[in-house]
């Protein structure tokens, strides 16, 4: 069953751009064991567009007896600064960044108590934060694990963004939905769409790939918010883990944890390339795993991502759950 969302003031929280928030609200999922303090925290970051509930998004990883053991470990996962699941709303005319949502996130976790966690974790923009956090709290977690994102936002994610921003602005909804169609295609992989579309077309809808990306659209737009999808958009855009800590490698370096950069083989959002760039600046180790699904196997390819975890928690045992096209790497 998934827990319930809950609510906790963090009190006053500055942001990058200068704009100030007096009393910040933030929503949260709180599972597994009853929390005494930081020992045992597992913090877990969403990505784009997921609810700050991972028993929904990894129903394979995280709960009785799988990688991240909720009769374990404490569970944490705070919504993103800026969606819409209970952090706004943000002041007029003010953005957000990576490291504005891993302050946010530090604020929440200091005030339920638990301050050093075992493990902060998370993939694609969640992965983006894991690094932040990283750098502003050098002495805090034990491990920092983040997938399939790199430390600085590379130009062809930017036009990515930039094309969904402006189906978003001359669309309303409907371009919400275009927006996310357009990123569908990055999150896959042209093996995996001809595998399970090909050229097959619906009686009535036409080409199967475009039944299914309306549907893809259509889900979105149902329960999530244009303008909060802006505001994630242009947060990944401004990510620089590096801007004003004297570039990447010094603040990364930082780092007095287990420091875990996992790239995707198949990810053409962020290949393993960008994983791997930031992973030799800084020292850190290296993983990674294959999959058809591309960019979102981290959220599909549960073994894969279980292994990662399981690793870095030093943990032996977790209920296994099969992935018949993933291939685990483990190259520093």
């Amino acid at each position: 069953m998934s827990p319930q969302l809950k609510q906790c003031s963090t009190g006053p929280l500055t942001l990058e751009c200068g704009h100030s928030i007096p009393k910040l609200v933030q929503s949260y999922a709180l599972a597994g064991r009853p929390a005494r303090d930081g020992e045992g925290v597992v913090v877990i970051l969403p990505s784009l567009t997921s609810a700050p509930d991972p028993t929904r998004w990894w129903p394979g990883i995280v709960g009785p007896g799988r990688a991240v053991d909720t009769h374990r470990y404490t569970v944490l996962c705070p919504a993103l600064l800026g969606s819409p699941y209970g952090t706004g709303p943000l002041p007029p005319g003010a953005s957000v960044t990576p490291r504005d949502m891993a302050r946010a996130a530090l604020q929440l976790i200091l005030e339920l108590g638990l301050d050093r966690p075992h493990l902060v974790t998370g993939g694609s923009v969640g992965g983006m934060v894991a690094l932040e956090w990283a750098a502003t709290d050098p002495e805090g977690p034990r491990s920092v694990v983040s997938m399939a994102a790199p430390a600085v936002q590379p130009a062809m994610s930017i036009g990515h963004n930039h094309v969904q921003r402006e189906a978003i602005r001359l669309g309303g909804p409907r371009g919400l939905a275009v927006a996310r169609m357009a990123a569908m295609l990055t999150y896959r992989t042209p093996r995996e769409l001809s595998a399970r579309f090909g050229r097959d077309e619906h009686p009535e809808h036409g080409f199967q790939l475009r039944s299914y990306l309306e549907h893809q659209g259509q889900k979105l737009t149902n329960h999530f918010d244009p303008g909060s999808y802006l505001t994630l958009l242009d947060a990944m855009d401004a990510h620089d883990v590096g801007r004003g800590r004297g570039g990447v490698t010094r603040a990364l370096a930082a780092f007095r944890g287990e420091l875990v950069g996992v790239g995707i083989r198949g990810d053409i959002l962020y290949p393993p390339s960008d994983i791997k760039e930031w992973v030799r600046q800084t020292n850190a180790q290296y993983r990674e795993f294959t999959s058809t699904r591309g960019h979102d196997g981290f959220l599909l390819e549960e073994e894969a991502v279980s292994q990662i975890l399981v690793e870095a928690l030093g943990t032996t045992q977790h209920t296994p759950t099969m992935s018949t096209e993933t291939t685990a790497g483990g190259a520093r």
